[in-house]
């Protein structure tokens, strides 16, 4: 990114790291423009999400017929593009931030990875 070292105090990638071809890269760019104790936020699909928590995201957003049927088939293709919990771990070990934390809930996951002060 054309942007200096140390530039944001947080960074936050929403519904978009699946499409990173080069994931390790990309984590070690959000490194190196965060300063010294910066947080970058991940907010992604979850690969290891069932059909059942797909449905029931269908079913919460109060989307129904075709669109609801749209909308999970939409979901259960984003998912085989998705990371699971294990492979962001992977991911985060092997990116200069070495660490991440991980919470999941229904059919997505946050990962915070930080940078030592």
């Amino acid at each position: 990114m054309p942007l200096p070292h140390g530039a944001f105090d947080l960074i936050v990638c929403q519904a978009a790291f699946k499409n990173f071809g080069e994931p390790v890269r990309a984590l070690d760019e959000m490194h190196r423009v965060l300063r010294p104790g910066g947080l970058a936020v991940i907010q992604d699909m979850d690969r290891d999400c069932t059909k059942a928590d797909i449905a029931e995201e269908v079913r919460a957003s109060g989307v129904r017929g075709w669109n609801g049927w749209m909308m999970g088939l939409a979901l259960r293709g984003l998912r085989r593009r998705a990371y699971s919990a294990a492979e962001f771990r992977r991911l985060g070990a092997a990116s200069r931030f070495g660490d991440c934390a991980i919470s999941r809930s229904g059919i997505g996951m946050e990962i915070r990875l930080r940078k030592p002060a």
